[in-house]
């Protein structure tokens, strides 16, 4: 083990278990390395290792619904997933890494092992594990009582003023007037841009590259550029994410989005410039913020960000898919199984080819995915209104794309023609339909789960699906495959969105898409719950599969498909004499073979073998 004993040292100290247990039990432990932006786990999902945190940081957040919420961040030396100890636990909150982080980790089966082998020391641990979760409960009680009480305290109302006349806002929120004529305006979903953090995230990117472009060319001045990098800075590490409030269903094709950020960008400005906020003859929302720049290419470019952001999330949780399913191709290579075409019996198989016919297709999604994604590197920045560039500098448009790929990471482009990128949707209804594809391949697998776990004694009862929740209100020891309904739904969601933004896409008229905040929900909400479905799917469903070989064996020497298999050595008109013969008695066609002489058991068995009934090979003469 090559744990630093300083780490070690910090783990002991936070976690109160000696530095002797700390090493011995770690030292069965290997190092992991996560990439800047990778999840380690996620929201309620098995816990599979215990570790120590040797560099880097780790946040956990709440909420796979998109709004998550920082519980706290993990620093080195913290113990993480230590609730591995307890059995049954799954997690509570996710994890994830901004800048990159290395774990040394212990898996649950050797967890399992030690509480074996060495129980006073197992036990030891688990004690000091179990003070330390309380102490992490207390803590996080007091901060929730905090929160609540700070939440009613309201500092009075300012006076703010938009072209249509003056409106009270209250004091202690960071949007203005125009975010609340929205509020008033859009009380359409409930479901409000703040339940988008990547969508937050690529206003703020947005904004930022803008301020340094603007101050660059002389647009701004250097205190209003700093103090609107710091505030876009801020939103990028999550804070005041619930000052987004307008509805993601709005008209203005996006305006009172864009204006949500420019409002809250410069009030949390005018603070860390000291000044009170609404003081906008010293920072302003349009002037400064939003300053070179229309909501017509500042909010489709958010919107491309926040699609690049949650496809990298999308990709990675598809990814555990399609290994989870690799890994049972491998584990079901061997088990013997009838193949079905039109619902009818067809020909022999592996189950592990059934499953590594899931993973291929499921890493086709992948890659459909990634292809669709590389057009939304091409940004219309620099547009303005509708790709002119009216009111913008000369080199903006070059200039801020270029600070833009600094800022978010991505290798960005300025379109080719600014016109046409700022009308056409295009990009947005080809990934639509890559995202529409991966969710019918999905729900295809979830489709053959459904049917291979059916019974248990009157359907196929090829496969055992993890018993995730009783079945029936009434009906005793039913367990209903919930995991597969519930990613079949999600899919069909997903299937419908694509409809939805094709016909906001083609309501693009003249120069400008008007349903561009539709496509933005649809396409968001559906990479985030097709995200979740995937997490769940793998790690609730494809990981605990069961084969019921006997069952599996037993479809193939009773089904008159088997015959197919023998044509090549006792012909075409004997097969088709047993066939007959077989479903004329009920007998099996393995039994009648034998019968009747025409193979040997020690032939038909050898011909029965998974290796000889899956693949082409040279058929032995009779």
């Amino acid at each position: 083990m090559k744990i630093d004993k300083s780490v070690i040292r910090q783990a002991a100290k936070a976690s109160g278990i000696s530095e002797e247990d700390l090493i011995l039990f770690f030292k069965e432990g290997e190092r992991k390395v996560y990439k800047p932006n990778e999840w380690l786990f996620q929201e309620s999902t098995p816990r599979k290792w215990a570790g120590i945190i040797l560099d880097g940081d780790i946040e956990l957040v709440r909420g796979l619904h998109g709004s998550s919420r920082h519980v706290a961040t993990m620093i080195a030396g913290a113990l993480l997933s230590e609730g591995a100890f307890l059995e049954g636990d799954s997690h509570s909150n996710g994890a994830f890494t901004r800048n990159g982080a290395e774990v040394w980790q212990i898996s649950r089966e050797k967890i399992e092992a030690l509480r074996e082998q060495k129980p006073d020391m197992f036990y030891r641990i688990i004690s000091r594990v179990a003070v330390g979760i309380n102490r992490r409960l207390r803590v996080l009680s007091s901060q929730l009582y905090h929160n609540k009480q700070d939440v009613q305290v309201m500092s009075g109302f300012r006076l703010e003023h938009d072209s249509l006349g003056q409106r009270e806002v209250s004091d202690h929120v960071y949007y203005g007037v125009q975010t609340q004529r929205a509020m008033e305006n859009f009380p359409i979903s409930g479901v409000f841009v703040s339940n988008f953090e990547h969508l937050v995230e690529g206003l703020a990117m947005v904004k930022k590259a803008a301020a340094l472009t603007n101050f660059e060319l002389g647009a701004i001045d250097e205190p209003k550029m700093k103090a609107i990098c710091a505030a876009c800075d801020e939103l990028l590490a999550g804070k005041l994410r619930e000052q987004f409030t307008v509805d993601m269903f709005q008209g203005g094709a996006g305006t009172s989005t864009n204006m949500n950020a420019n409002e809250v960008i410069a009030n949390r400005g005018l603070e860390i410039m000291g000044y009170n906020k609404g003081e906008y003859q010293y920072l302003h929302p349009n002037d400064h913020v939003n300053c070179s720049q229309s909501t017509n290419d500042a909010y489709p470019t958010s919107i491309k960000l926040a699609v690049l952001l949650s496809n990298r999330n999308l990709v990675r949780a598809m990814t555990g898919l399609k290994e989870a399913l690799e890994n049972k191709a491998e584990e079901f290579a061997h088990v013997l199984k009838m193949g079905r075409t039109e619902n009818q019996d067809a020909v022999p198989m592996t189950l592990g080819q059934e499953f590594s016919a899931y993973a291929v297709m499921i890493d086709s999604a992948i890659k459909a995915t990634e292809r669709a994604a590389y057009e939304f590197l091409d940004i219309n920045m620099g547009a303005t209104a509708i790709g002119t560039g009216i009111n913008s500098p000369p080199g903006y448009s070059n200039m801020v794309t270029q600070k833009l790929s600094e800022v978010s990471g991505f290798e960005l482009r300025r379109a080719k023609n600014l016109v046409e990128a700022t009308q056409n949707a295009g990009t947005f209804v080809a990934m639509s339909a890559t995202l529409k594809r991966a969710a019918v391949q999905i729900s295809k697998i979830c489709n053959d789960l459904r049917w291979m776990s059916s019974g248990p004694r009157c359907g196929l009862n090829e496969i055992n699906l993890p018993a995730m929740q009783p079945g029936s209100s009434i009906m005793p020891g039913k367990v209903n495959p919930v995991i597969p309904e519930l990613v079949n739904q999600i899919c069909y969601q997903v299937m419908g969105y694509d409809a939805v933004v094709s016909m906001a896409a083609e309501a693009s008229e003249l120069e400008l898409c008007m349903a561009e905040p539709i496509i933005a929900y649809d396409l968001l909400h559906g990479m985030m719950i097709l995200k979740n479905g995937c997490v769940t799917l793998a790690a609730r469903c494809v990981t605990g599969i069961e084969a019921n070989e006997d069952v599996c064996r037993n479809y193939v020497e009773n089904s008159i498909g088997l015959v197919t298999a023998l044509v090549p050595v006792i012909g075409y008109e004997q097969s088709a004499a047993i066939a007959k013969e077989a479903l004329k008695t009920g007998g099996s066609v393995y039994s009648l073979v034998l019968e009747k002489g025409l193979l040997t058991q020690e032939q038909l068995d050898d011909m029965l073998r998974p290796e000889n009934m899956t693949d082409p090979r040279e058929i032995p003469k009779k």
